[in-house]
């Protein structure tokens, strides 16, 4: 059974949804903080203001919720289509998802590596994400060394 909210409820809820320091960002923050790296937060330099940022290997990180970047798009759009305001939020999904990838096309350009989270992975496997950044912090050191 689904739960239906009435206008005031889900008002609240949407109005709560916080752009930045969200919990799946202090989650992965911390966890980086612990292993000694230190970052920027919310970047305003770059593209889309990046969630972290490792300056000294130019990584770009975001940690994307599920529903507002439109994760597994294929079954969420279906299901979209028979909500409430269903066409405000497919527009609106659709242009997140657009948006996430001129944002990655361009840092790609710059020389930033990109790497993106979803909520769910930083919740759940912390330690594999924080793998993955240091995966990609070793091959861009590797790919700096000078191999004369």
């Amino acid at each position: 059974m689904t739960d239906v909210l009435t206008k005031a409820q889900r008002h609240k809820n949407m109005k709560n949804i916080r752009g930045k320091d969200t919990q799946i960002e202090v989650t992965l923050r911390k966890a980086l903080w612990e292993k000694g790296y230190r970052y920027r937060k919310n970047y305003k330099k770059l593209p889309g203001s990046p969630d972290i940022v490792l300056t000294k290997y130019k990584i770009a990180i975001f940690c994307d919720g599920e529903f507002f970047h439109g994760k597994d798009w294929e079954v969420l759009k279906p299901r979209l289509k028979r909500s409430n305001n269903s066409e405000f939020w497919i527009d609106k999904i659709t242009r997140n998802r657009e948006r996430d990838d001129e944002i990655n096309k361009r840092l790609l350009f710059e020389g930033w590596t990109v790497i993106r989270f979803w909520g769910n992975d930083i919740k759940k496997k912390t330690d594999e994400c924080v793998k993955v950044i240091e995966e990609t912090i070793q091959d861009i050191m590797f790919d700096n060394l000078d191999l004369d």
